[in-house]
């Protein structure tokens, strides 16, 4: 499998040259150094007659903060703090509050919490909406920016102005931060030969904690998985890859991505893993399944490997690449999207779940349940957990049927992957 470093909506690091490795038309180039030309004007104008004096650095930093924000919420411009500070994402451990958010219509969006970590804890849900930061409001304010000011020493306190869908008013949440050492794989046996697996992120040891957890619920017996993906925001795309090629068969496509650049045309095939490709599944996602997790989700329901059961995901299908700069600092660059095996693209409007579970909304003033000690009395309220149960159990009694009446109750044609097509720009 082609390896690439991905991370948060599927982050590419690359390291891009300048100079024969990119070739435009000399009109093109032309009229890039014309805006230039003014682009060099107008800082020469600020630096000199500006109220108060401003560096170079700051005059520049902020020029291309505000290029990449005018692109789309996801690209922008990380300083070298920031840049060191992504470069820790993917570790599994950092301080912070433990959520993924975005920019959602211009708004500061929880994407997921991630379980047991201080922002689950304090009951931030996904699609909730981060209006202040310690009381700085956040409009116009850019992802890395938002994500540097809640991340900090743990012990320390922040406090998360939140607006959510029912509420009349603002909230605010004061959060303590904690080191965030992300386990990305829980557990357990419910019973009757069926395993749950419950995937937090998309982490670098991911595939091999997912390898060993299924390897120990094979030797317990496991005849068939519940694999929850609800409120994982995501993570490395190369870790969903690997995860995804446990259940399907040899050379079957997991996902393909698609740019402008010919290098961001790359497909994700399953190889030699399949150790788990007959097994019966459910898949279990919410709104706060984005970006890995729908990969996964889209490769599994498309080949017919999984019943999805839940809500609707995020829809985060977009890649960003993390371009180092010589200072530094870095560059976060929208430069592709990525499509399920059969041509389906996530961005914008998320998996559809093959059977359809809401889960009742709390109250306004719902404190958050305490996880119980036992993870399956936490299962056995679980509205969307027991539908998966249910129709786990039914495929279990449809593959334990005579293979002549199997063949006839399962049979339904396989998905032909699509070459990837080209939108308009």
């Amino acid at each position: 499998m082609k390896k690439a470093f991905v991370i948060g909506s599927l982050l590419v690091l690359l390291t891009l040259t300048l100079g024969g490795s990119v070739s435009s038309k000399s009109t093109d180039s032309a009229a890039t150094y014309e805006q230039l030309r003014l682009f060099t004007e107008v800082l020469s104008i600020v630096q000199n007659q500006y109220v108060d004096e401003v560096g170079p650095k700051d005059l520049i930093y902020n020029a291309i903060k505000g290029t990449l924000r005018g692109l789309d919420p996801h690209s922008s411009f990380l300083d070298p703090d920031s840049y060191r500070e992504m470069q820790v994402e993917t570790s599994g451990s950092f301080g912070g509050l433990g959520i993924e958010i975005t920019l959602r219509d211009d708004v500061l969006t929880v994407v997921s919490p991630i379980e047991g970590t201080p922002a689950h804890k304090a009951g931030l849900q996904p699609g909730d909406r981060i209006v202040k930061i310690d009381g700085l409001v956040t409009k116009d304010m850019q992802l890395s920016d938002a994500v540097k000011r809640m991340r900090g020493k743990p012990g320390t306190k922040v406090t998360i102005g939140v607006v959510r869908e029912g509420w009349t008013e603002a909230k605010d949440f004061d959060i303590v931060r904690e080191q965030i050492r992300v386990q990305s794989v829980r557990q357990a046996d419910v019973g009757g030969g069926i395993a749950y697996i419950k995937l937090r992120q998309f982490q670098e040891q991911s595939p091999s904690d997912m390898t060993a957890a299924l390897e120990r619920a094979s030797k317990a017996g496991m005849k068939a998985l519940i694999l929850d993906l609800r409120n994982n925001p995501g993570g490395l795309l190369t870790a969903a890859v690997e995860i995804t090629e446990d259940f399907v068969e040899d050379g079957k496509l997991v996902v393909y991505t698609e740019g402008r650049v010919r290098n961001q045309n790359m497909r994700f095939q399953a190889h030699a893993r399949k150790a788990y490709a007959n097994l019966p599944m459910v898949v279990l996602v919410n709104q706060g399944s984005a970006s890995a997790s729908e990969i996964v989700a889209g490769a599994l329901q498309d080949w017919g490997r999984a019943i999805v059961v839940g809500t609707q995901t995020f829809g985060k299908g977009s890649v960003q690449t993390i371009i180092p700069l010589s200072d530094g600092s870095g560059l976060r660059l929208t430069t592709a999207k990525y499509f399920t095996p059969k041509g389906r693209s996530i961005h914008g409007k998320g998996i559809t779940p093959d059977i359809v579970v809401e889960v009742p909304k709390p109250a306004a003033d719902a404190k958050p349940p305490t996880p119980s000690l036992d993870p399956l009395e936490d299962l056995k309220k679980d509205v969307q957990f027991q539908r998966a149960l249910d129709v786990v159990k039914a495929m279990r009694i449809i593959e334990q049927r005579p293979a002549s009446t199997r063949a006839q109750v399962e049979a339904q044609p396989s998905p032909q992957p699509q070459k990837p097509r080209s939108e308009n720009r």
